[in-house]
């Protein structure tokens, strides 16, 4: 997968975790739903003014959008995830909410 691909892989992730069509964001960063699917799709790179409203839309930062955690092998992912864990364990507060987060991601896919 080239980058194109990686970046309109993630653009399309973070659209549907907002429940958006390509329409509705299109409409939201003022190009074409056609527009939207390129950059999807990995046919073309958005500009970086449309880029920025596409963060904005998404409520999310350039850092969030070209993180490589997906490139950790699951092993690693894993790991790190107990150790989040690990560092919340005595609050039960935090506990709740990731409990939820996850629950939530593992239920809407």
């Amino acid at each position: 997968m080239n980058i194109k691909q990686e970046l309109g892989e993630k653009i399309k992730r973070l659209r549907k975790r907002k429940g958006f069509t390509q329409e509705q964001l299109a409409e939201i960063v003022e190009i074409s739903s056609r527009n939207i699917s390129n950059i999807e799709l990995g046919v073309s790179f958005p500009k970086p003014e449309t880029l920025e409203k596409i963060l904005k839309a998404l409520n999310t930062t350039t850092q969030e959008l070209y993180a490589t955690d997906h490139i950790k092998s699951e092993e690693e992912l894993i790991n790190q995830i107990h150790n989040y864990i690990e560092m919340v364990k005595n609050d039960k507060s935090m506990l709740e909410k990731i409990y939820k987060i996850i629950r939530d991601l593992i239920i809407s896919d």
